[in-house]
């Protein structure tokens, strides 16, 4: 019997999710462990892998379909000698329709299991004729082609099959020759760009924060010239170790001012446990482990990949972790332990120039920081004008969990971190 694919459970809370693409065409090879699907979650792409071996025999619910329901089927795979007759919509007996032709999956035979003549094809073709020519395109590419209003159609695919990747789409808005036929507005003085699952999911996230939590803020001016000297220094002593790509020597870590911040954050709130809470309407929840979200920009909205017990870990660890969970979240690639939960977020605009901001809380946590760049500016010192690199601090607090007396406690401490780092060590 024809094994149902349905929508899977992706997380204990997913209830529905969009079609992203279809990574095999009716009529293909499947192999165990090949990406049959991808889903769209509202804050990942996630690809479905086949749990077993087949060909994949018909697609319901195809690519581009929205709020497709947890355990909804959305399609057939045919197992061992079944054909397309053994699907529970084929044709009848006595009606008009070609004789089904047995499918090869078994792997005792030839070392690719294929279909065995074109009527099969032909016949899995007509099953899924409404359904929309298949385009083999990456889910990358379909959203950055969205977001530019490329018309994907119009590209070349360089990738296997003639799939469409990232880089036919970027090279396409660079070059915008011949294979870059951009798609035109429908009118002239403005345009559509379709909400994906991701920005639909931060919006009411972030209405229901401004609308249901007191947001208060604290702000503060930290001087980071003794910080700046130490990640110069450290970072010009870093380990070198050879890059099998290039071939060259090249360091293993490059600390950033935000790394240094994830670690005084979490050291911070060891001294001020009541920041890492969480309201409920029937009790506090105060975390064990200090959890840090960062705030990431991707090409699908703002996602916050999470540093796990990031007061227990270096800088060199921290800095690594970072690193690897931005890239991770832009290719739309994050598993679901990697942002959910977490009891502090940091937001760093700084890189912007921007000197300072207000940021939204991220529920259920109780606090955000905001980070601005760090300028030159005159202070005084000693009774006399001078001139120091100055970054500001806004904290951004749910008042039923932390009090004002405490935010400024905390801030206090991190100022002290930041200002003279050597009382990490402590």
């Amino acid at each position: 019997m024809p094994i149902e694919i349905k929508m899977p459970a992706i997380t204990p809370d997913f209830d529905a999710g969009n079609i992203s693409s279809w990574d095999k065409a009716v009529g293909d090879k499947v192999a165990k462990g090949d990406v049959l699907v991808a889903i769209e979650t509202d804050k990942a792409v996630i690809e479905v892998e086949a749990e077993s071996a087949g060909i994949l025999g018909q697609i319901v619910i195809p690519a581009g379909t929205d709020d497709v329901a947890v355990h909804s089927l959305i399609g057939y795979l045919l197992i061992g000698n079944e054909t397309i007759a053994d699907l529970p919509n084929a044709p009848a007996a006595g009606q008009p329709a070609a004789t089904p032709e047995v499918l090869d999956v078994n792997p005792e035979n030839a070392s690719s299991a294929a279909v065995t003549s074109a009527p099969v094809i032909t016949q899995a073709k007509e099953l899924d004729d409404k359904q929309p020519q298949r385009l083999f395109a990456s889910p990358l590419a379909r959203r950055i082609a969205d977001q530019h209003q490329v018309d994907i159609h119009a590209l070349k695919g360089r990738g296997p099959r003639g799939r469409i990747l990232r880089a036919d789409v970027e090279h396409a808005l660079s070059t915008k020759g011949p294979d870059a036929i951009l798609a035109l507005p429908a009118a002239s003085q403005s345009s559509q760009v379709k909400h994906n699952q991701i920005r639909k999911v931060i919006a009411q996230r972030l209405v229901a924060s401004k609308q249901n939590i007191p947001h208060f803020y604290l702000s503060v001016d930290c001087e980071i010239d003794s910080l700046k000297s130490m990640l110069k220094e450290l970072n010009a002593n870093a380990p070198k170790s050879l890059n099998s790509t290039t071939g060259s020597k090249e360091a293993t870590y490059k600390l950033t001012i935000n790394d240094f911040l994830v670690k005084a954050v979490a050291k911070a709130m060891e001294q001020e446990p009541q920041v890492n809470s969480s309201w409920t309407d029937t009790a506090m929840l105060h975390h064990e482990d200090i959890d840090i979200s960062i705030a990431v920009s991707t090409d699908a909205g703002l996602i916050t990949p999470i540093v796990r017990q990031a007061n227990t870990k270096g800088l060199a660890s921290i800095s690594t972790e970072i690193s690897q969970l931005a890239a991770t979240a832009r290719n739309g690639q994050l598993q679901a332990h990697q942002y959910q939960g977490g009891g502090f977020t940091i937001s760093n605009l700084g890189m912007y120039g921007i000197d300072n901001f207000s940021a939204i809380i991220n529920p259920p946590q109780a606090c955000i920081l905001a980070v601005g760049a760090g300028k030159q500016k005159p202070v005084v010192k000693n009774g006399e004008l001078a001139i120091a690199t100055l970054m500001n601090l806004t904290l951004s607090a749910d008042h039923r969990v932390v009090d004002g007396a405490v935010g400024a406690k905390f801030l206090s401490v991190l100022k002290r971190f930041v200002e003279s780092p050597a009382h990490l060590m402590l």
